[in-house]
């Protein structure tokens, strides 16, 4: 088991900045896949942006160029850089990380971009 508790998120206005920040409780290094995912009201949740141990990373179409994910092992942290933000990325954002197939989440963060 690991907690991901996620901060930083906020209401912001459009094209302005956010960083996200999301602790576990335990190691991530290894094989573990870290990801941010994003749920807005009344849509599913989709992926945003995940890194692996070794850094590589991916990124949805529609934040690639403004959003860029990273991660420190030795503090067991995740982190996502949100810049030119729009209305559209409102959402939950959750922390996510998949090890030997299983999944654990994050309670989400509110982000809220307004116009």
């Amino acid at each position: 088991q690991v907690q991901l508790v996620e901060s930083g998120g906020g209401l912001v206005q459009s094209g302005g900045s956010l960083r996200l920040s999301c602790a576990a409780s335990r190691s991530i290094f290894g094989f573990h896949v870290m990801g941010w995912y994003r749920q807005a009201p009344g849509k599913q949740r989709e992926l945003v942006a995940t890194i692996t141990s070794g850094g590589n990373t991916n990124y949805a179409e529609s934040v690639k160029g403004r959003f860029t994910i990273s991660r420190d092992n030795a503090k067991n942290t995740v982190f996502l850089q949100m810049n030119r933000l729009k209305p559209e990325d409102t959402a939950v954002y959750y922390c996510n990380d998949k090890f030997v197939g299983l999944d654990y989440w994050g309670q989400g963060t509110q982000v809220t971009v307004s116009s």
